[in-house]
C-alpha cells in the first residue's frame, strides 16, 4: 500500500524546515537564505515574495530567514511572525502572506492569519504595511 499521508511538495517543505534547523545552529546566513529562496522562484511569485520582503525590511525589525524553504519573518526570539508561500509550492492559484501565533493580530475570536495575494497596487502594500506593523507591534 502507497503511503498517502504527505505529498511529494510537503515531503520537501519538511526536509526544508530539517535542513534550515541545522543551517541556524551552524551559525548560517540566514537572511541570504531567504533571498535564494526567493531567486529561485519565477514570475509573479517571486516579484511578490521580494517585495514583500522589502516591505518587512523597511516597516519592520523582523529577521529575515526561510521556513518550510519559503520566505519567513522572525522576531528577536527566532519565532516566525510572517511568511510567504508561492503559488508554486502546492500548484495553487495564489501565493499567500501568512501569520503565525506569534504575530499580534488577534482581533476577538476571530481573525484571519493567511491572505491569497495575487497583485500589488499601493492599496495593497498599504494593507501588508498595516498588518506588518500590528504583528510587531
Amino acid at each position: 500500500m502507497a503511503n498517502t499521508t504527505f505529498n511529494k511538495e510537503e515531503k520537501a517543505a519538511m526536509r526544508a524546515a530539517a535542513a534550515e534547523a541545522k543551517a541556524a545552529q551552524a551559525g548560517a546566513d540566514l537572511e541570504a537564505a531567504c533571498l535564494s529562496a526567493i531567486a529561485q522562484m519565477s514570475g509573479l511569485d517571486q516579484e511578490l515574495a521580494s517585495a514583500l520582503h522589502e516591505l518587512v525590511r523597511q516597516h519592520t525589525s523582523l529577521r529575515a530567514k526561510t521556513w518550510y524553504g519559503m520566505p519567513a519573518y522572525a522576531n528577536a526570539e527566532g519565532k516566525v511572525v510572517v511568511f510567504f508561500q508561492a503559488a508554486a509550492k502546492f500548484q495553487a492559484r495564489y501565493a499567500t502572506i501568512g501569520f503565525q501565533a506569534d504575530a499580534h493580530l488577534d482581533a476577538g475570536n476571530f481573525w484571519p492569519t493567511s491572505f491569497a495575494l495575487t497583485g500589488l497596487d499601493a492599496q495593497v502594500k498599504g494593507k501588508i504595511i498595516e498588518l506588518l506593523q500590528q504583528a510587531v507591534s
